[in-house]
């Protein structure tokens, strides 16, 4: 249904922004928690008979700040009747919103006011729909705000991959033939042991983030990126370097210069541009810390699963015992190497994603990258320079680094709850809107609740409500930060079409609901 003024919401979870004209001293200002003339405070009741109906104001984001008034899409308006679904009747002209100052002749039915329903009443949706409204309104689709973006992220990506997987043949291939055709057979077995393990080794972090997993096409191209363009871009530094300092101060130099010097910088360098690229081009599916660790650990996996091959062929090459220790300490002690050096990557494009400082979103990622840098020289040091003496003390070193994963998957942890706080904070004004019931937030925030819908009635359409309710959410909590700081987002831009979608799949859900 057009509405004239753009101050009330037609239907629940859908709000219209203000038109262009509007005098500034028409709306309430952020933060003041002043209500715009002629409107009652949140929560009021409705005006008497034969008045326009006084709806209440929407709720403010996370208890203050901006309010959400104007945040929604437009109604796609044609005419005073409005763009209904198909099959659904139109409802009567004359049932517009009036103008101001007008007569009230014939106002919208009145509905209870949010929060108010008197006990026994049905849901909102069904009081809609026995009101002659349609079940859920339809939205005018407005372009994508990022999607040129993303489009060349994708570019990007997959020319990265090509020329990555170009390098990697190419340097095998020299491999191979250095090796008189030995080297072929080695990697055969040295994949045999490097790849199985990584059932196990993906599936720790997908069970970590248990409120918001990330796109399981986002995960993938985050593991191809460190399979294939930062191992093969890599190995193209490592292997200069390596060449051109042993050529000039002798072999010895020449390795520790490369293991401690130019793999750290190259190898975090080509890592971190794959997390680069999902804070950067496809920033709705980055939301914070947790995610810049999830990305970063997903292209650390992929990097070292390719990286394994090479040591494990080695390895083979010198005799089954040397293999064997050599997969014990690679694939059983110190899997998560990798994925904690570019980590403090993903740590620092999630400090640059929740902060509105300037400084910070400069500062963080550069930090990040240098505090990964000098953790993996470090690593690849003392073995590096001390050679055959570094066996002495080489399992007080192995315990202390043991230690120092397992402090930082404690850290992990804490952080996927604070995110689930998070979510939780920022959904309890869609209850009161009557967008969520409190059973269907708790659904949405439990930890367990993506695997109860898979067990349940719920099934996949269930998963698909849990995500819009978490992405709402943090699109809610990335807008509030953002006005905190007087930036633009485009997390504003996703509200509106997220309760959409909720609005769509809890009618499916309604649907299905056992009787």
């Amino acid at each position: 249904m057009n509405n004239p003024h753009g101050h009330r919401p037609d239907f629940p979870g859908v709000q219209q922004q203000p038109r262009p004209a509007e005098r500034p001293s028409e709306h309430a200002q952020p933060g003041s928690g002043q209500a715009p003339p002629g409107y009652p405070a949140h929560g009021a009741r409705q005006s008497p008979p034969g008045q326009p109906p006084h709806w209440p104001q929407g709720p403010h984001l996370h208890g203050q700040g901006p309010q959400l008034h104007g945040q929604g899409p437009q109604l796609h308006g044609q005419g005073p009747q409005g763009y209904w679904p198909p099959g659904r009747a139109p409802m009567p002209a004359q049932s517009h919103v009036p103008q101001h100052g007008a007569p009230a002749q014939h106002a919208l039915p009145v509905r209870p006011a949010v929060g108010h329903a008197p006990h026994g009443a049905p849901h909102p949706a069904q009081a809609l729909l026995h009101a002659g409204y349609p079940a859920v309104v339809r939205v005018a689709r407005r372009p994508d705000p990022d999607r040129r973006r993303r489009i060349v992220g994708l570019w990007l990506w997959a020319n990265g991959l090509i020329a990555g997987a170009v390098l990697n043949v190419i340097f095998t291939l020299f491999g191979v033939l250095g090796s008189g055709g030995s080297m072929l057979s080695a990697m055969v077995v040295g994949a045999l042991f490097a790849f199985p393990p990584l059932v196990i080794y993906l599936f720790v972090p997908m069970i970590i983030d248990r409120y918001d997993p990330e796109p399981w096409w986002c995960l993938l191209m985050a593991f191809l990126w460190g399979a294939l363009a930062a191992t093969g871009f890599s190995i193209l530094i490592n292997t200069g370097v390596h060449v051109g300092v042993s050529s000039n101060f002798g072999e010895p130099v020449g390795e520790l210069v490369s293991a401690s010097v130019s793999a750290p910088f190259a190898e975090e360098l080509f890592k971190g541009l794959g997390v680069f690229g999902f804070f950067y081009f496809l920033r709705r599916e980055f939301d914070g810390i947790v995610d810049g660790i999830i990305y970063a650990t997903f292209c650390a996996l992929g990097f070292a699963a390719v990286e394994n091959v090479l040591y494990y062929a080695r390895a083979s090459m010198q005799g089954s015992d040397v293999l064997a220790g050599t997969f014990v300490l690679r694939g059983v002690f110190t899997p998560w190497l990798h994925p904690l050096f570019t980590s403090m990557t993903g740590i620092g494009f999630g400090l640059a994603r929740e902060s509105s400082k300037t400084w910070v979103r400069v500062a963080a990622p550069i930090g990040g990258y240098l505090l990964g840098v000098a953790l993996h020289a470090v690593w690849n040091f003392l073995p590096t320079a001390l050679g055959r003496a570094m066996g002495d003390i080489f399992m007080p070193w192995l315990l202390l680094w043991l230690c120092f994963v397992a402090s930082f998957f404690g850290i992990i942890v804490a952080l996927v709850i604070r995110k689930g706080w998070v979510i939780r904070d920022h959904l309890r004004d869609e209850v009161a809107l009557g967008m969520l019931t409190q059973d269907e937030l708790e659904l949405v925030c439990s930890p367990v609740g993506r695997l109860r819908c898979t067990l349940g009635w719920r099934g996949a359409t269930g998963r698909s409500f849990i995500r819009a309710g978490a992405r709402l959410a943090l699109s809610k909590w990335h807008t509030a930060r953002a006005l905190e700081g007087r930036n633009r987002t485009l997390s504003a831009d996703f509200i509106g079409p997220l309760r959409h979608e909720i609005a769509q799949l809890r009618q499916e859900l309604l649907a299905r609901a056992p009787r």
